[in-house]
């Protein structure tokens, strides 16, 4: 969740807080990239107190906004979704102070050269990630359909209406994020893992400022308002919850009336090995399992389709919100 004052900052507050070459500098840098206080610290060579003091200022003139993500703080510019109009005005004015300013462009330019090293920082943490778990994740993808055959079928079946604004739940490496971030209006990717927040966030760093906001939050207690979704997506998660039926009633809570979920998750299967090797807590659902769950929190259930793979089916379920018929369940603790 992103806090910030964007709704009280007048001229003043706004040219005050710009009126120091470092806070200047950050906020060509949040042009770029939502960043941790500690990246931004690294790109400016000043201590980490010392940002943090002038993100401050930035985020209660209304330019900036942070979010608390494990021990981490992120950044990034509040122009870029949906700042005031004062805000994206005086972001237009910094883009032609680079243009007119040789001085300002050429410590621009070197900060974004940093930038460039810490992105390829962040592709080397993921890469070292995937090669040590990658032997363990083979073996559970030889089992069952290949990813590129999943991602057909459930693009196939949301493919009837638009998808509006789209929660990932359980995001991982951002893969579905991305996937469909093109079709969505904006997309919030959750996970309850840093680590995997942090992969997530290098697959995702070419896209536009804004286009996806990654958010650390407990799927049984999803960080948002209610009715604040069009479409939410369970892509291999569901089976990590102790208690799925708590976990769709806050799926359902924050869907808007009309809107979808769809859900990807194996069929029952008796692999018990994946308890252990890979934390799952179900080992798989029926058509008849989910049907149920999804009319109990108020979705009417929808099309499905299975796909038999060498071990394990992977199947997908949708549904569609029903005004007024959300069975709240009490929340429990889960993670996601």
């Amino acid at each position: 969740m992103y806090f910030s004052m964007t709704g009280t900052a007048t001229l003043i507050d706004i040219l005050r807080a710009l009126a120091d070459p470092t806070r200047l500098r950050i906020m060509r840098l949040l042009t770029r990239m939502e960043l941790a206080v500690g990246e931004l610290a690294q790109v400016l060579d000043q201590s980490q107190p010392r940002v943090s003091r002038h993100i401050r200022i930035l985020a209660e003139a209304g330019m900036a906004e942070r979010r608390r993500e494990g021990s981490w703080v992120f950044v990034r510019g509040a122009p870029g979704i949906g700042g005031t109009p004062l805000a994206r005005e005086v972001a237009g004015l910094i883009d032609r102070g680079e243009a007119n300013d040789p001085a300002f462009a050429a410590q621009a330019e070197a900060d974004r050269l940093r930038l460039g090293q810490i992105r390829s920082a962040r592709e080397a943490r993921a890469a070292d990630y995937f090669a040590r778990h990658a032997a363990q994740w083979d073996v559970l993808r030889s089992l069952h359909s290949a990813d590129s055959t999943v991602e057909d079928a459930l693009a196939r079946l949301l493919a009837g209406s638009p998808l509006g604004r789209l929660l990932d739940v359980g995001t991982g490496t951002g893969r579905m994020a991305e996937l469909f971030e093109p079709a969505a209006d904006a997309v919030d990717a959750l996970d309850n893992s840093p680590e995997m927040l942090r992969l997530a966030r290098a697959r995702l760093q070419h896209l536009a400022p804004g286009r996806v906001e990654l958010v650390q939050g407990d799927f049984a207690a999803l960080p948002f308002a209610d009715a604040a979704f069009d479409t939410v997506l369970f892509h291999q998660v569901l089976h990590y919850a102790q208690s799925p039926e708590a976990v769709l009633a806050e799926a359902a809570r924050v869907t808007r009336p009309g809107g979808r979920v769809a859900i990807v998750d194996f069929a029952p299967h008796g692999r018990e090995e994946l308890r252990s090797a890979h934390a799952h807590v179900r080992l798989g659902f029926s058509s008849a399992q989910i049907r149920a769950l999804l009319t109990t929190v108020g979705f009417a259930p929808g099309a499905s389709e299975a796909l038999p793979g060498e071990e394990l089916t992977v199947m997908i379920w949708t549904a569609q919100r029903i005004a007024d018929a959300v069975h709240h369940l009490p929340p429990r603790k889960e993670c996601a």
